[in-house]
């Protein structure tokens, strides 16, 4: 029920969590802006995978919690980090879309379907892979 909180879990749980975390933000303080978005993709295709993987073996809190997690990296990451007064109708357009995506997302949850988890991650996928495209571009200008 507590999973790793709990105080009868096992000792040693707790410090491989903690050492993960300080992994994590180390590679966060010390990553390119364009390396944070391109760990908001990792986060949330990993989060899209996890839930596919929950979905058809039927573990629903599982499901949950990772649907949740790949709501709010949409738009608590993704769609917050737009610029829209500077990024125009582009930005726009990827608000929307964003939108919509997590708006699937709870229709997958409610619905256990695969086939909304699979339009969000065929929405996205070309986005992603775009995002990845631009990194040595990126490093090279800098």
């Amino acid at each position: 029920m507590y999973g790793t909180n709990s105080p009868f879990a096992s000792r040693f749980a707790r410090p491989a969590n903690v050492y993960n975390r300080v992994g994590l933000e180390t590679e966060v303080h010390d990553a390119s802006p364009h390396r944070l978005i391109q760990m908001l993709w990792d986060g949330l295709f990993d989060t899209l995978a996890r839930a596919e993987g929950a979905i058809q073996a039927g573990q629903r809190d599982t499901k949950a919690l990772a649907l949740s997690k790949a709501a709010r990296i949409l738009d608590e990451g993704l769609k917050a980090g737009l610029d829209l007064e500077r990024g125009g109708p582009l930005a726009l357009q990827l608000r929307d879309l964003y939108a919509y995506c997590g708006l699937r997302l709870t229709q997958a949850n409610l619905r256990d379907d695969l086939n909304a988890l699979h339009e969000v991650r065929g929405l996205l996928a070309p986005l992603r892979e775009a995002w990845s495209q631009i990194a040595p571009a990126s490093a090279a200008a800098a």
